[in-house]
């Protein structure tokens, strides 16, 4: 089984991701294949794309590139890749589906998309907790509505809302959102 996670910066993707890791899925985020292939550590794929000269994976870069590989291999490559990684793996579960075409490749396998909302002030306040090095160009809420807009602009993540399977909003606390990620486990794993 192959579920994606879809959603917003900080709306509680890699913790869902994390509650399906601890039921036995594989995790593996959409970033994860950009992040092995500027860094050069490629020895979990069967098969990669050009890699590009070795570079420190920032958000940027990571966008830049992932834009690049989109345009030249399909929308669908990070999910490609991804599951690549996890080959060995029953059940994947993957962090940070970004795309229409994303959506599509989880679909076309059998697998089930989770899309996770929360206001963006709450994002904010996360994003700020969490201190990810990733995230250290954002000091200020301006910041991160314009990091935030930029990335809508991008990959139209709202519009994906109406094509997933489940929506959770993740505006409560971590058991609230646990309970209700052990549900769509139950429901997924049958």
């Amino acid at each position: 089984m192959i579920v994606g996670v879809v959603g917003k910066i900080a709306a509680g993707k890699t913790t869902i991701a994390k509650f399906f890791e601890e039921r036995g899925f594989c995790r593996v985020s959409c970033s994860d294949p950009l992040i092995d292939l500027l860094t050069h550590n490629v020895s979990d794929y069967s098969w990669i794309p050009k890699l590009p000269e070795k570079a420190e994976p920032t958000r940027e870069r990571l966008i830049e590139f992932g834009k690049y590989l989109k345009d030249k291999y399909g929308g669908d490559i990070l999910i490609r890749l991804a599951i690549d990684k996890k080959r060995h793996c029953e059940n994947i579960i993957i962090d940070g589906v970004r795309s229409r075409e994303e959506i599509e490749a989880i679909k076309r396998l059998g697998g089930k998309v989770i899309y996770v909302e929360v206001r963006p002030e709450i994002r904010f306040e996360r994003l700020m907790g969490r201190k990810a090095s990733k995230d250290k160009g954002i000091k200020s809420f301006e910041d991160f509505k314009e990091m935030d807009d930029a990335e809508e602009r991008l990959y139209h993540t709202s519009e994906l809302k109406g094509l997933a399977d489940y929506v959770i909003v993740n505006e409560g606390t971590l058991d609230e959102l646990r309970k209700e990620v052990e549900k769509i486990i139950e429901e997924v794993v049958r």
